[in-house]
């Protein structure tokens, strides 16, 4: 593992990567935490400023590109900039059974899926996680079982939150 990629990146990679970094955090710790306070709602707040800097900063992302500057990556952008207000709508509004849907949704969608996708040859995290010889069977034993141990207590930590709430 080497940071050197990811320092040698753009200004915006680096920005992009630290501020989901952040969201992937605090939004763990949202999914984990007690609902509806005011210290919830606060670090919502919080932690939808980030996701729209995350997803606004990946609109300035062009290092794959299928469709002139554009990819995939950035209808994903758009879908979490519009989850987004439709999750804070929701809240507002009082259907909190959508709110917390949406936010999941978005959570797992918008940081996890794609944050594992970051991770294929080619991108600055697999340069970072594998380092400049790439994957190894070590390397990659190891990341799977952080996956999998990520999972995991993301899985106790919802089946926790259904319990309290």
């Amino acid at each position: 593992m080497s940071l050197s990629p990811l320092l040698h990146a753009s200004p915006v990679i680096q920005l992009h990567a630290l501020i989901a970094i952040a969201a992937l955090l605090l939004g763990a710790m949202q999914l984990w935490r007690t609902k509806g306070d005011r210290l919830h709602r606060a670090l919502g707040r919080v932690w939808v400023a980030l996701m729209a800097a995350v997803a606004g900063s990946g609109l300035f992302i062009w290092t794959i590109r299928l469709w002139g500057p554009f990819s995939p990556i950035h209808l994903l952008s758009l879908l979490v900039l519009v989850m987004l207000w439709r999750g804070v709508r929701a809240a507002r509004g009082g259907n909190i059974a959508a709110h917390r849907r949406i936010m999941q949704g978005t959570y797992i969608f918008g940081l996890v899926i794609t944050g594992l996708l970051t991770f294929i040859p080619g991108r600055a995290m697999y340069a970072v996680a594998f380092g400049p010889q790439g994957a190894t069977q070590q390397k990659l034993s190891v990341f799977a079982a952080l996956v999998v141990a990520a999972a995991v207590v993301g899985l106790y930590a919802r089946r926790s939150a259904k319990a309290a709430g």
